[in-house]
């Protein structure tokens, strides 16, 4: 098996994951995924995928994470992970759909609108 790359993006992450046969080895921008991801919830939404098709132990993926905060690059790298095992065998696409693993959440901050303080919020209203 030759290296197999995809990309996921959520809010303003993007990741882009390299995977290939190995040990089950993830590193995160130059980091194991413990040290970049000390909170165990975070660890376990980027190896969701993995664990539903039980192969933790049999990919190395090597991965650049850019944007965005904590939780939408976990969630960037859920898609990835999951768009590169389909990749790898189309028979887990699915299993990995079911799950809601292959849908990109297309949710984005609104823009902050000219004249108000906030995207919706506006300045109060004084009568008098």
């Amino acid at each position: 098996m030759e290296l197999i790359n995809a990309i996921g993006r959520r809010k303003s992450a993007v990741a882009r994951v390299y995977l290939s046969e190995g040990s089950g080895k993830i590193t995160i921008n130059k980091k194991d995924v413990t040290e970049y991801y000390p909170s165990a919830i975070l660890q376990y939404v980027v190896k969701q995928p993995l664990q539903l098709l039980g192969v933790e132990e049999k990919y190395d993926i090597k991965v650049n994470l850019d944007g965005g905060g904590f939780t939408g690059q976990s969630q960037a790298l859920r898609l990835a992970i999951a768009r590169a095992l389909v990749k790898v065998n189309e028979e887990d696409k699915k299993a990995l759909k079911d799950q809601g693993f292959l849908t990109r959440d297309s949710r984005v901050v609104e823009r902050k609108k000219p004249g108000q303080p906030k995207a919706r919020r506006r300045f109060q209203f004084s009568k008098r």
